[in-house]
């Protein structure tokens, strides 16, 4: 169990840097240019609208879990 509970934690890790790290790269397209060009809504007139936002919420929510988890279970 131990084990598994590690995986989630690395997993949900990188899923959560790299969610935000699209989410920052497109915010940035954004403030530059004033719409989103690239990533995940082309032509989007605000970056916290889109689907990567939301994403990278979820992934940071499920990540603050995980911690939880660890500590709960001293790990």
């Amino acid at each position: 169990m131990k084990e598994l509970i590690i995986s989630q934690f690395i997993i949900l890790l990188l899923g959560t840097v790299f969610a935000w790290g699209n989410f920052i790269y497109e915010f940035y397209g954004w403030l530059k240019i004033g719409s989103c060009q690239t990533g995940c809504a082309v032509g989007a007139t605000n970056p916290f609208l889109t689907p990567c936002f939301y994403g990278a919420l979820f992934f940071t929510i499920a990540f603050v879990l995980s911690v939880v988890i660890l500590k709960k279970f001293g790990i």
